[in-house]
């Protein structure tokens, strides 16, 4: 699923996902046992069959929502004849949630209904169902001791005051030059052989045939990479770019594009290529707002199977244009 590529970033969007299958099937199954109520009206309703009068502010906080959110789900439960308000008799102020005795009558015929439910449910997941209850609770537990939105914005302050800079190969960076391009190949295509062969051994591959390997190290941190490899002389490729997925967004792509291309230049290069494929959009637009050119055909004699798009550079001043 697209989502779950998305890691943390999605956290929200497949918890909402979850909670729509969750909720259409358990209204699936009130339906088809002829119960009255529907699935996003059980928290409030269990409330208050369990612990009778109470405020919409104490249902808010027992169920975690807003009290907004209450307030108007307890206008849908008072139209539908299941719950009433009243006032409080200690303080006249205050209005009480109440079941109604058509609320209390439709819940008491529930028993095998919630049975039913939790048995499917438990049936469908098996002990992942085990483990995500528990990991549910977890979490609740740290989002109120460690309010999430302080913690974003404490990593964000982190992340606007960390240096993004762009640093050339040294052997203590080996592992993440496979690191980086295997995890993108992975999530669009495959790794090929020639691409085992090169991120093995770069230093062999790239940087002795005449090469070079650049880095983006964000606060310490490696976060991208890009390889530009002499095919003959004068001739290069830019290959084996790769950002992590957590740090897109920050330019680190761009930056390590920038420096290739310079080095290109300080090489007085007569002609640089790469070759990419054509769903990686996003690339490709920065491919093209540097200077690369798309060529009418793939290059001949490529040496990866997933390229069907071939680019060439084409220098401001005039250099490494391909005739």
């Amino acid at each position: 699923m697209y989502l779950s590529s998305l890691g943390e970033l999605a956290l929200g969007s497949r918890l909402k996902a979850l909670s729509d299958q969750f909720y259409a099937a358990a209204d699936e199954v009130y339906r088809s046992c002829g119960a009255a109520i529907e699935s996003r009206w059980f928290p409030v309703l269990r409330y208050l069959w369990e612990n009778g009068a109470t405020t919409v502010s104490e249902v808010a906080t027992a169920i975690g929502q807003t009290h907004s959110a209450v307030s108007q789900l307890a206008d849908k439960l008072v139209r539908a004849g299941l719950v009433k308000r009243r006032k409080d008799a200690q303080d006249g102020r205050r209005s009480l949630l109440v079941l109604t005795d058509k609320g209390r009558a439709a819940l008491t015929s529930l028993g095998p209904v919630w049975v039913a439910i939790r048995r499917g449910a438990m049936a469908t997941l098996g002990h992942d169902g085990v483990a995500l209850l528990v990991t549910l609770a977890a979490c609740e537990k740290s989002l109120q001791e460690r309010p999430v939105v302080a913690s974003m914005l404490a990593e964000h302050a982190a992340l606007s005051a960390a240096e993004l800079e762009v640093i050339p190969y040294e052997p203590a960076l080996k592992e993440h030059f496979y690191r980086l391009n295997a995890a993108w190949l992975k999530r669009y295509f495959r790794i090929e052989d020639i691409d085992r062969v090169v991120l093995g051994d770069p230093e062999r591959h790239v940087l002795e045939p005449g090469g070079a390997i650049f880095f983006a190290r964000l606060g310490g941190e490696v976060v991208g990479t890009c390889a530009l490899l002499q095919e003959s002389p004068g001739v290069y490729e830019l290959s084996k770019m790769g950002v992590d997925e957590m740090f897109r967004g920050l330019g680190a792509g761009r930056r390590l594009l920038d420096a290739a291309i310079a080095e290109f230049h300080r090489r007085q290069g007569r002609e640089l290529f790469l070759e990419s494929n054509s769903r990686l959009k996003t690339a490709l637009r920065m491919y093209a707002q540097a200077g690369f050119v798309m060529q009418s055909s793939v290059r001949p004699g490529s040496h990866y199977e997933r390229a069907d798009v071939y680019m060439v550079y084409q220098s401001k001043k005039g250099n490494g244009v391909r005739a």
